[in-house]
């Protein structure tokens, strides 16, 4: 066993101690535990990691998984991935063969909840599209949006109507044909990136972040065709979303990289209000992008396009002006996330260059890794994120349960 490893094993067993009990949410916000972000769901997922992967007890993760499903689990439309009965339902998706008859009757129906929930999405987007009128992130996005939904539905029922249906969706705000008012692309939002109104961004934006921007659709997309799962126009919504990637690439001697998000302004002379790299997250750097590059490329056929996306991720992540521009070992735009995102990239490269990423990025995580030192103990900001890294880490392999399957770096 590495160093490293040793490591990462020692912190792990800290992080257990650290993430042992559940808590009661604030009475104001008892739908907090079904939160895949913050709450008990997000949470649950490491301890089903750790029983899965290292055979320990099942009773600490079942306590997780009975706190994130205590009370009425939500299935409003305002509900996704990350909250309510999707993320309850993703979470129940990660658990082993061994003990899934514990949760069957609970999973069927949360699922009959979210295919429900899926159509009547699609149905108010395709309605906004026919209108006219701009989207919000919570109409698309990965974190809230029809794109977190999809990702569950290709989890679970690859071959269902619903999931079809997203698919069709994505396609239509993603294609060329999708242009509206002034040629803004379709995933254009109408917000700033604060998801309010501010006078730098007078005609909303467009982002191409993982998370709530357009490389979220790119990695549904490329995921479900990677996997034979397809519907009309998918690939070239593939291309489209490519190209528009293509477009806004800024070069530097650090090598390729995107802006965060683009104004109107922006938009209308074609260059962005950046003028160098932002940090490398998944969330909305370097490494999301990068990612969802990589396999659309690797969906596509086209070894070219895996090539310029392993070479940016790879330029990325070794350049220490990017690098040093990361202050946490989160999951979402911290060390954790880079690491996840880096080690599943490795897996699937052809650029030989990765591989001794995901070792050295390691590395910094378990260096800088400390129970307690971030703000929540949840997934995506908090302690579990980072906890679940340093699982991968400490085995060298990837997930047994797929928890990262929530990010669609998988």
């Amino acid at each position: 066993m590495t160093a490293p490893t040793t490591s990462a094993v020692s912190l792990l067993e800290q992080y257990t101690d650290h993430l042992a009990e559940p808590t009661l949410p604030p009475s104001a916000e008892p739908w907090a535990v079904q939160s895949l972000a913050d709450g008990a769901a997000g949470i649950g997922l490491f301890h089903i990691e750790l029983a899965d992967r290292f055979g320990g007890s099942w009773h600490p993760a079942h306590r997780w998984i009975t706190a994130a499903a205590s009370g009425h689990i939500s299935a409003a439309d305002t509900t996704g991935l990350f909250l309510g009965a999707p993320a309850v339902g993703f979470l129940l998706t990660t658990v082993p063969p061994a003990f899934q008859h514990l949760y069957d009757s609970a999973r069927r129906t949360l699922h009959q909840h979210i295919n429900a929930l899926a159509h009547r999405r699609v149905d108010v987007a395709l309605a906004r599209i026919s209108s006219g009128d701009l989207p919000t992130f919570a109409e698309y996005d990965l974190f809230y949006g029809l794109t977190g939904i999809g990702a569950y539905l290709l989890r679970t029922d690859p071959e269902s109507t619903a999931l079809e249906r997203v698919l069709r969706y994505l396609v239509t705000l993603t294609s060329p044909r999708s242009l509206g008012r002034g040629g803004l692309p379709g995933w254009w939002v109408r917000h700033d990136p604060a998801r309010g109104k501010s006078p730098q961004f007078p005609g909303g934006h467009g982002n191409f972040g993982a998370a709530h921007g357009v490389t979220g659709p790119l990695l549904l997309l490329a995921q479900a065709l990677r996997h034979g799962i397809t519907v009309d126009g998918h690939r070239e919504a593939v291309l489209s979303i490519c190209e528009h990637l293509d477009t806004w690439c800024q070069h530097a001697p650090s090598g390729p990289w995107w802006p965060e998000h683009i104004s109107r302004r922006d938009f209308e002379l074609g260059r962005p209000h950046h003028h160098a790299p932002a940090r490398p997250s998944w969330c909305y750097g370097a490494a999301g992008i990068a990612r969802a590059g990589q396999l659309a490329g690797i969906a596509l056929h086209a070894p070219d396009l895996q090539a310029f996306y392993e070479d940016a991720l790879y330029q990325a992540l070794t350049d220490p002006v990017q690098l040093g521009q990361i202050t946490d070992t989160g999951l979402c735009h911290g060390w954790a996330g880079i690491y996840q995102t880096a080690a599943r990239a490795a897996a699937d490269a052809l650029d030989l260059r990765l591989q001794d990423l995901p070792q050295r990025l390691g590395n910094t995580l378990a260096a800088q890794a400390r129970p307690g030192d971030l703000p929540t103990a949840g997934l995506i900001n908090g302690d579990a994120g980072t906890a679940l890294a340093l699982t991968t880490l400490a085995a060298q392999q990837a997930p047994t349960i797929g928890w990262d399957a929530c990010l669609l770096i998988n």
